[in-house]
């Protein structure tokens, strides 16, 4: 008796597992889009930031480490491939400061098709600073 109760214990978790197991494959492949998803929003962000840095400085064209705002941008993003958009403007605020903005484009693509997850994305991360004088 004791035998046969310890079969039927195994056939039972086997069923759970077999009912489960989607479940769970479909949460580890969102955690590891998220997780992407993040650690390209943080280079982008990273992007932008070294674009306006470069922007924002009159001196650094001097100091000749980039030739542009676009190469200055994109030397964090060699992980990433396309490369990002760049895209830079320049401009006054209320206060009749100048500021420079730099927006970083890129398209992300998930792992996976599965239902209800979007496989195109796009990440857009901008970054306004104030111009030296």
């Amino acid at each position: 008796m004791r035998n046969r109760a310890n079969h039927e214990r195994q056939a039972a978790a086997a069923v759970e597992l077999a009912v489960l197991l989607p479940f769970i494959v479909f949460l580890f492949v969102i955690a590891v889009d998220f997780a992407r998803i993040f650690s390209s929003s943080q280079v982008i962000e990273n992007c932008a930031r070294q674009g306006a840095l470069y922007a924002s400085d009159p001196k650094a064209p001097a100091s000749n480490l980039y030739t542009s705002v676009q190469q200055a941008a994109l030397a964090d993003a060699t992980s990433l491939n396309p490369q990002p958009t760049v895209t830079s403007s320049n401009g006054t605020d209320r206060a009749g400061n100048a500021y420079v903005s730099v927006t970083v484009t890129w398209p992300f693509h998930t792992i996976t098709g599965f239902p209800g997850v979007p496989n195109n994305l796009s990440l857009s991360r901008t970054v306004q600073m104030r111009a030296a004088p």
